[in-house]
C-alpha cells in the first residue's frame, strides 16, 4: 500500500464511479449535462427538461415533458402529518434543517419507501422532486405565520414556488429567473452531497436516506450554505467605497472571501457568467443595483490579486436577494433544483451497484497496554 504522503487526501482525484450524468471540466471551465454543454442548455430548456434530461439521457419530446409535468404536479400535495410536524417546529428552525427531517418523514408516508425495483425508484424521484419545494415554501409560511396555499398545478416548477412562498403568481421574468438558477444547479458532478446520496444508496439503504443524507451534506458553508456567505458578506460591506479596504483586510487576515475559487474549476465557472447576467437585469429593474456592483467590484480584485474567479454562489446570492428570496433560503433552493441530480445518481447507482467502501491508513500508536482503572 502506499504511504500516507502519497495517498490523495479527502478522496481528491480518486475515482468513485462511472457516470453518464454530468461531467465538471475543471481545466476548461466547462459543464456538461448528458452530452450537452451548460451554456447550450441554459436560456433553451426549463428546468423540468432538465430533469428529463438527467433521468433518461436525453432531452423529452413534448409529450414526454407534459407527461413529466402532469406527473410532477400530481405529487405536489403533502401528507397532513408533514404538514403537521412543520407546524411543530420551532420558528427559529434553520430551513435545512427544516427540509432534511421533513424528507426523512416523507419516507414514512410513501407506501413505495422499501421497494427498490427501478420503477418503484424512479417514482420516489419524481415526489421528492415535487415535494422538497413545498416543504420549502410551507415552512417559510409557517414560520411567519402565514396561511398555506394550495399547489397551482397549472404552473411549472420554479412558478409554483415563487407562488407559494410570495402568495402571489411571479411574473414572466421572475419565473424564468428561477427557472434558469435551477437549471445551472441541477448537477455537477460528483460534488459532496452526490457522493453522499451514492454511498447511502450503494447500502441498498431507501431513496429517502439517500436524499436525507445528501441534504444534510449541502447544508454545511464549503458546499451549499456559500451563497448565504456571499450574502452576508456584502451586507456586512455595506456599500461599494467600502469594498476595497474590506476586501484588503481579509486578505491579509487570511480570510476566505465566500463564493471566489472552486475546488475543480482552475479557471471560469461556466455557470457565473449566466448568474452575474441575471443578476446585472435584476438588479437593474427590481432589486439594489449596489449589490451587483459590490459584488463586481470584488471579482475584479480577486481576479487580479489571487486569479481566483467567481463561482456560482457568488452570483447567485445577489440574483436570489434581487429576488426578494429571505437570505436562509438560498441554500434550500440549491437543494431544490439538485433534487434532479441527487435522484439520477440515485437510479445510477442502483442499476450498476457496489457497495462503496474506501479504505484509510491508521496514524495512531500500537501495541498499547490497558492500566487498572485504579491507577489511572
Amino acid at each position: 500500500m502506499s504511504s500516507a504522503e502519497n495517498l490523495a487526501k479527502c478522496l481528491e482525484r480518486v475515482v468513485a464511479a462511472m457516470t453518464r450524468i454530468s461531467d465538471v471540466r475543471g481545466d476548461v471551465g466547462e459543464l456538461i449535462y448528458c452530452g450537452y454543454n451548460i451554456n447550450e442548455l441554459a436560456g433553451k430548456v426549463s428546468f423540468e427538461e432538465v430533469v428529463f434530461l438527467l433521468h433518461y439521457n436525453h432531452l423529452p419530446t413534448r409529450k414526454e415533458l407534459e407527461d413529466l409535468k402532469s406527473r410532477l404536479a400530481s405529487h405536489r400535495d403533502l401528507p397532513k402529518s408533514i404538514v403537521d410536524l412543520l407546524k411543530s417546529l420551532p420558528k427559529t428552525t434553520p430551513p435545512m434543517n427544516a427540509i432534511r427531517t421533513a424528507v426523512s418523514a416523507l419516507g414514512c408516508f410513501d407506501e413505495l419507501a422499501e421497494d427498490n425495483s427501478m420503477d418503484a425508484n424512479r417514482e420516489k424521484a419524481v415526489r421528492l422532486i415535487a415535494q422538497i419545494p413545498i416543504v420549502t415554501a410551507y415552512f417559510h409560511r409557517l414560520r411567519q405565520n402565514k396561511p398555506l396555499l394550495a399547489p397551482d398545478a397549472n404552473l411549472g416548477e420554479a412558478a409554483n414556488f415563487l407562488y407559494l412562498v410570495d402568495g402571489e403568481k411571479p411574473s414572466h421574468e421572475k419565473e424564468s429567473t428561477l427557472d434558469m438558477c435551477y437549471v445551472l444547479h441541477g448537477d455537477h458532478g460528483m460534488n459532496a452531497s452526490t457522493f453522499s446520496a451514492r454511498v447511502t444508496i450503494a447500502t441498498l439503504s431507501d431513496m429517502y436516506s439517500a436524499i436525507t443524507s445528501a441534504i444534510g451534506t449541502l447544508k454545511g458553508p464549503l458546499h451549499g450554505g456559500a451563497n448565504e456567505g456571499v450574502i452576508k458578506m456584502l451586507q456586512e460591506i455595506g456599500s461599494l467605497d467600502k469594498v476595497d479596504a474590506y476586501i484588503e483586510d481579509c486578505l491579509a487576515q487570511k480570510k476566505k472571501i465566500m463564493g471566489i475559487g472552486h475546488r475543480v474549476y482552475k479557471t471560469l465557472d461556466p455557470r457565473a457568467p449566466h448568474l452575474k447576467r441575471m443578476a446585472q437585469i435584476l438588479s437593474a429593474k427590481v432589486g439594489e443595483a449596489k449589490w451587483i456592483q459590490m459584488s463586481e467590484r470584488i471579482a475584479e480584485i480577486m481576479l487580479k490579486k489571487k486569479n481566483l474567479n467567481a463561482n456560482v454562489d457568488f452570483y447567485s446570492a445577489t440574483v436570489y436577494y434581487s429576488l426578494g428570496i429571505p437570505t436562509d433560503l438560498f441554500t434550500p433552493i440549491f437543494a431544490i433544483a439538485r433534487t434532479a441530480g441527487w435522484t439520477a445518481h440515485v437510479l445510477e447507482q442502483l442499476s450498476d451497484n457496489r457497495l462503496i467502501r474506501p479504505q484509510s491508513i491508521y496514524t495512531g500508536p500500537v501495541g498499547l497496554k490497558v492500566v487498572p482503572l485504579d491507577q489511572r
